[in-house]
């Protein structure tokens, strides 16, 4: 039997469970991505009801003994401004990234403050390519395919800014830049600024979603993201 008390989380997903149910998809500060029934949530009287949703810093109380927790108590960690617009499906995004490439009960406390960082940047209206960008940087550091940026894969030269690069999947970037096979060009530039988590330049940003989204693509497989669909040409 477990038990955690007022724990920081965010909900990732939720679909309803039974007759008053919910089942939730949960993102919790030292416990990872974790599964929650919400017994009675969609209860008129539910004291959850309409607390439970995306986006929202959450205190959360659950207990259990299998794969799938019991929710018995939400508290809200304060008011922030709610996610419209583009940011609300960059919001979206970054959870549905946290559902496909994440584990149940697998702890990434790292990544959860990249993920509070991303919200909190979109709530402020930053650019949105930014800030997805740096999360999926980040989300592939902590899942263990951290990005080499700074020197070659292959001689360990310093990377610089005026080069190419190949970047190979296993290794990192070689500095070729002619893209032969399963490997994708990029300016030394662009590493640079992905290791200095800095894409204010147009060109660079583009080159860095290009790079990143590869990588990405071959840890989530054949099945496309749904979120993709909500804005074509992010």
């Amino acid at each position: 039997m477990y038990r955690h008390e007022l724990v920081d989380g965010y909900v990732l997903h939720q679909r309803p469970y039974r007759e008053t149910s919910v089942l939730l998809e949960v993102f919790a500060r030292h416990q990872g991505r974790v599964g929650l029934v919400a017994r009675g949530a969609r209860r008129p009287a539910s004291t959850t009801r309409g607390q439970l949703r995306a986006f929202t810093p959450l205190l959360l109380s659950w207990s259990g003994r299998g794969e799938l927790g019991n929710l018995h108590e939400v508290e809200g960690r304060g008011a922030v401004p709610e996610l419209t617009g583009r940011a609300l499906f960059c919001g979206f995004y970054l959870n549905e990234l946290v559902l496909r490439l994440t584990e149940r009960n697998d702890p990434h406390p790292e990544l959860y403050v990249a993920y509070e960082s991303a919200l909190a940047s979109l709530r402020a209206s930053e650019p949105p390519e930014p800030v997805l960008r740096i999360f999926e940087l980040r989300l592939l550091r902590a899942l263990g395919y951290g990005l080499v940026l700074e020197h070659e894969a292959d001689t360990d030269r310093p990377i610089l800014a005026e080069r190419r690069y190949r970047y190979l999947r296993e290794t990192g970037p070689v500095a070729d830049g002619i893209a032969e096979g399963d490997v994708v060009s990029v300016s030394g530039a662009t590493l640079l600024a992905l290791g200095r988590e800095q894409l204010d330049d147009p060109v660079q940003a583009r080159e860095a979603k290009r790079l990143l989204r590869w990588l990405l693509a071959d840890l989530l497989g054949p099945r496309p993201l749904a979120t993709r669909a909500l804005f074509r040409g992010d």
